[in-house]
């Protein structure tokens, strides 16, 4: 789901193994990315993960970093993150969405080098584009809630919104 001039890019980490089989990101029943995204304003519905497809018609879309699925993310290596960040930067360049938002701040650290990275706008730019970190939406990242997840994906909402 990646369209020229995208008023966000969301990018996952990679695809999860219910991702990869179904053809959908944040696939996996119980990920909190489709909830998240509409409790914070993106979407005026919660969408399913199979309607993805609507995400342009909000100004939005969706990649990952690393294409490679896996059962957790923690099995990719620093070398497929580097790769990844790389390549999202290229096609960040070419379809020039305003912002990208990376969900999973570990994985950003990884794949761009920053090992000081925190949640929320970068200070750096991602191929002309806005940076901003979002926390991992996966169940398995029980430390941040549906609301604190949706408080801080709609921060990201305001700015894109200031910003055009």
């Amino acid at each position: 789901m990646l369209e020229d001039g995208l008023r966000v890019l969301f990018c996952g980490i990679n695809p999860g193994l219910w991702s990869a089989a179904t053809g959908h990101h944040f696939a996996r029943p119980g990920n909190r990315f489709w909830p998240v995204l509409h409790a914070s304003g993106f979407t005026p519905r919660q969408l399913a993960p199979h309607e993805e497809r609507e995400l342009p018609a909000y100004g939005l879309g969706i990649t990952n970093v690393v294409q490679r699925a896996s059962a957790r993310a923690d099995e990719l290596d620093p070398g497929e993150y580097r790769a990844g960040g790389r390549e999202l930067e290229r096609k960040v360049a070419a379809h020039r969405p305003r912002w990208v938002a990376v969900v999973g701040v570990t994985a950003y650290r990884t794949a761009f080098g920053e090992p000081r990275a925190r949640i929320g706008l970068q200070q750096r730019t991602l191929g002309g584009a806005h940076l901003w970190v979002l926390p991992n939406p996966s169940g398995l990242n029980a430390h941040w809630s549906l609301a604190a997840m949706a408080e801080e994906f709609g921060r990201l909402r305001e700015a894109a919104e200031v910003t055009g």
